[in-house]
C-alpha cells in the first residue's frame, strides 16, 4: 500500500474532490511504477486516474457507517505524534 494514500471516508468535514483525485493518482502510479508517465503512455495513465477517481467517489458515497464521523484535526494530531515516535 502506498504509505501517501489516506483514509478519506468517515470523516467530517468530508472528503474533497480533489483529495479522492491525489488518492487516486497515488494508486495509479504505485500500480504503473509511473511517477510521471512517458508521452506515449500519458493518455493511458490520465484515463486510469479518471476511472480510479470515479471509482473511489462511488465507493465513498455508498459506504455507510454508525460511527461518529473522524475529526481531521485530531486524526492528524495523532499521525504527528506516531511519526514523533517512530522517527524521533
Amino acid at each position: 500500500m502506498c504509505r501517501n494514500i489516506k483514509t478519506l471516508f468517515n470523516f467530517d468535514p468530508p472528503a474533497t474532490d480533489e483529495e479522492i483525485r491525489e488518492a487516486s493518482l497515488q494508486f495509479v502510479r504505485k500500480l504503473s511504477g509511473f511517477n510521471k508517465p512517458s508521452r506515449a503512455n500519458e493518455a493511458a495513465f490520465n484515463h486510469a486516474v479518471e476511472e480510479v477517481t470515479a471509482a473511489a467517489r462511488n465507493l465513498l458515497n455508498s459506504l455507510v457507517t454508525s460511527a461518529e464521523p473522524r475529526d481531521r484535526e485530531v486524526e492528524a494530531e495523532r499521525a504527528r505524534a506516531r511519526a514523533v515516535e517512530r522517527f524521533g
